[in-house]
């Protein structure tokens, strides 16, 4: 995957459509090559850390999940920083953003409906409110309704009241071809599908917070600092190695990056 090419997709119909319906999908934004990769890379790190799924309904019974992708190889890193993602999430949220969790979520057969939620809905704030969740479903994987496809209810993101766990709600599939990456406002009422298939259902969630709000994984603990290292510096600040607006994460009035043996030249609000 190349992070350094140009934005390929048209920023402002794709803000346009998670503004009025609160998603968007990105057809096509991984090429079969990069999505084999990948799909090879998660294969091999579900094998070694021997993965196996969840005991409760939410993450699922028969689904098999990986957190923390960024410490299970370099192919991982470049998922957060791939610039059409970045683009949308940028015009949801701001550039301070920060990563909230990347892991995966193979979704195998017989798998029952995920309860529907919001993303944001643990921070409890009244709604509707501004964005302060970005997230995306990265598809390894053909998203069919009949596999799994993450159900959405269009326009709930605007809805002054949270979903109510025990309420079954009408939705539809988000229905994708692999390498397609689904989007959508932190706001919106979703959940994974039923896998009636015998296939499974494989996703990279690639999930975004505002800067001023607490990542879902602690990333300055849960990665390594000498992996953070060879972050690209887009990246290092993803997962939290800088400062938000002058003042939002700084150590003893310095950059956080300096911790990996870079220069920082922080200027905090109350320098002017």
């Amino acid at each position: 995957m190349d992070t350094k090419r140009s934005i390929s997709i048209d920023v402002a119909r794709q803000l346009a459509e998670i503004e009025e319906r609160g998603y968007t999908i990105l057809e096509g934004a991984l090429p079969p090559d990069r999505v084999d990769e990948l799909t090879e890379e998660l294969a091999r790190v579900e094998r070694e850390t021997q993965v196996a799924p969840a005991k409760n309904e939410f993450e699922g019974r028969d689904t098999l999940r990986v957190y923390n992708l960024l410490v299970h190889g370099k192919t991982f890193e470049q998922i957060p920083v791939h610039p059409d993602i970045l683009a949308v999430v940028e015009g949801v949220l701001d550039e301070g953003c920060l990563l909230s969790t990347l892991s995966s979520i193979n979704i195998g057969p017989g798998e029952t409906p995920q309860l529907i939620h919001s993303d944001d809905q643990v921070i409890a704030l009244p709604r509707p409110h501004p964005a302060l969740v970005c997230n995306s479903m990265l598809a390894l994987t053909d998203f069919t309704e009949a596999n799994g496809a993450t159900r959405l209810v269009p326009g709930s993101h605007k809805f002054d009241h949270y979903p109510n766990p025990t309420k079954t709600y009408e939705s539809i599939a988000a229905e994708m071809p692999k390498g397609s990456v689904l989007m959508w406002h932190g706001s919106l009422w979703h959940g994974g599908g039923a896998n009636q298939t015998e296939e499974r259902r494989i996703g990279i969630a690639n999930n975004y917070c505002a800067g001023f709000i607490r990542q879902q994984e602690n990333q300055q603990l849960g990665i390594p600092r000498e992996i953070a290292r060879g972050f690209e510096p887009r990246l290092r600040r993803l997962v939290g190695y800088g400062v938000f607006r002058g003042l939002i994460g700084h150590v003893d009035k310095h950059d956080p990056v300096e911790l990996l043996g870079e220069d920082g030249d922080l200027k905090v609000i109350w320098d002017g």
